[in-house]
């Protein structure tokens, strides 16, 4: 196990009130760690100049919650389980639709490519950098997929060179035409999951797939944190400050939880 690079980014904001303006974390240096409550944490990156010209502006910052999961998230032998990124809810998947058949199929909004970019380029730039990918076949895990790595290509060049990565049917929308008809494989590839000197391994799932695993309902691009080592306890997560609920799976006038 390690825990390599925490150092770096520990220039900590620990004392910072639980009621400092998220405009504040705007302003952070890169690879700053800000306390913004008991249990939230932010954390910010700064792209080079000719990332930065390609790219646009950085828009978003990374929340992780509990604040208490912060050495965690620099080990390798955990496992990142995430949802693919936002996508356009004004149709839906239509019945039997094969999940490679990316013009009969929910896909990723330009906004939500954009979205996922961004959350590459703030993971790489804080040090939590996946060895292995394991994404479903859907489009729009594959889109999410793509922006994804982009964006820590940005940040890490040599990045898309030696990352392993691994289209699974395991991980396809669960009793979808094609998709996986239990979590069981999903479940074991996270137990046998015993960490790399590359990184954590990354896995882009679904909604009904991760909520079958972990009994969470996770936003579009959300990542949850497992620790196989303690039968895949959920550590807690990881996701944009920008995230909300989507219409799909939430009651969108509560607002983000």
């Amino acid at each position: 196990m390690k825990t390599g690079l925490i150092a770096t980014f520990l220039a900590l904001a620990a004392g910072a009130s639980p009621a400092q303006d998220m405009a504040d974390v705007a302003d952070m240096a890169a690879g700053q760690i800000v306390r913004h409550s008991e249990h939230v944490g932010e954390m910010i990156t700064t792209m080079r100049p000719r990332a930065e010209t390609r790219q646009g502006a950085l828009r978003d910052t990374l929340r992780f919650e509990p604040w208490q999961m912060l050495d965690d998230l620099f080990r390798d032998d955990i496992v990142l389980l995430m949802r693919h990124g936002p996508t356009d809810w004004s149709s839906d998947d239509p019945r039997g639709v094969l999940p490679t058949d990316c013009a009969r199929q929910r896909l990723m909004t330009p906004d939500g490519r954009d979205r996922m970019r961004d959350l590459g380029i703030l993971l790489a730039g804080n040090g939590i950098v996946p060895g292995h990918i394991l994404v479903s076949e859907w489009c729009r895990n594959q889109q999410t997929l793509e922006a994804l790595v982009e964006g820590i290509g940005l940040v890490d060049p040599g990045y898309t060179a030696r990352a392993e990565i691994e289209t699974d049917p395991a991980a396809n929308l669960l009793l979808s035409l094609e998709g996986a008809a239990t979590v069981t494989e999903l479940r074991r590839r996270i137990s046998d999951w015993e960490g790399s000197e590359d990184g954590p391994l990354l896995i882009i799932s679904h909604f009904t797939n991760i909520a079958e695993l972990t009994e969470f309902h996770v936003y579009e691009g959300e990542i949850l944190v497992l620790d196989p080592d303690r039968h895949n306890r959920v550590l807690g997560y990881l996701r944009l400050r920008s995230a909300a609920p989507d219409i799909g799976h939430f009651d969108t006038t509560v607002g983000p939880r």
